[in-house]
């Protein structure tokens, strides 16, 4: 008999017989859009998704955290965003993207506060054409596109021509991540990605050298989205972030990366 389980409450619930699935769609208990999970699925799925329970169909329930045999599940409304006109000289929530502003190769470093990044343009290490990122925006923009930009650079930012903004401007390869039993869900920039793992630049995110991360990753440039568990293998200097191991990826995840590797 096939096993199932389901969400309630936001904690995961199971494992249980379709009989039961089917009394919770009854009492209102499970939802239409409430998520399921049977072994043999690559994720949770919706419950009107499932070609299979599609006679029991009726209500939703909440996402479910993570167990080891079961894929990540964050709930990524959670996760914290930040605005330029609100940033405070000190939130250590910048990331940058040097190479397009100076025809290199194109690379992440970060995250960094706005006295940090002052000092960097300053001394000339970044530019108007170096990209950046805070969590919550949808895309790198240039430097000089920030609403920051006069009040924390001094002088009024050069245009940048529409040409090659459309060019250049690309989606953040992004990590949604949560630790361990903590609810506050990080936003991270991801960088070095292969199938055997990646580094993820984020800041103050409470993890040890073998503390296992639940991810959401959002690959830039591209439709792929997919959940990963890794391993933290080493942290970055500076409190920048973490390298982590990935274990047992998925192969829609190991898809997604092989995808973003090839074309990057």
């Amino acid at each position: 008999m096939t096993k199932w389980y389901y969400v309630e409450n936001g904690e995961r619930v199971g494992p249980v017989e379709e009989n039961e699935l089917q009394a919770l769609v009854e009492n209102g208990g499970l939802a239409s859009d409430g998520y399921v999970w049977k072994k043999g699925f690559e994720n949770w799925t919706k419950l009107e998704e499932v070609e299979e329970l599609a006679h029991l169909l009726e209500k939703p329930t909440q996402m479910p955290p993570a167990m080891n045999d079961m894929p990540p599940v964050i709930d990524e409304s959670e996760v914290k965003s930040f605005s330029w006109e609100e940033l405070s000289a000190t939130d250590k929530v910048i990331s940058i993207k040097i190479g397009l502003d100076r025809g290199g190769e194109q690379i992440e470093y970060g995250p960094y506060t706005l006295n940090e990044l002052k000092k960097a343009y300053d001394e000339n290490r970044i530019n108007d054409k170096t990209l950046v990122y805070i969590p919550g925006m949808k895309e790198w923009i240039f430097l000089a596109e920030t609403p920051v930009y006069e009040s924390v650079f001094g002088g009024l930012p050069p245009a940048i021509d529409e040409v090659e903004k459309r060019r250049d401007i690309r989606k953040p390869f992004v990590a949604r991540m949560f630790f361990h039993d903590s609810k506050e869900v990080f936003e991270g920039v991801c960088r070095d990605i292969s199938v055997g793992g990646m580094q993820i630049l984020v800041s103050d995110f409470p993890c040890d050298i073998g503390d296992e991360v639940t991810l959401n990753v959002h690959p830039d440039n591209d439709n792929y989205h997919f959940v990963a568990t890794g391993l933290v293998v080493r942290r970055l200097e500076a409190n920048q972030g973490f390298a982590l191991r990935f274990v047992d990826l998925s192969n829609e995840a190991e898809r997604a990366i092989s995808s973003y590797v090839e074309t990057n």
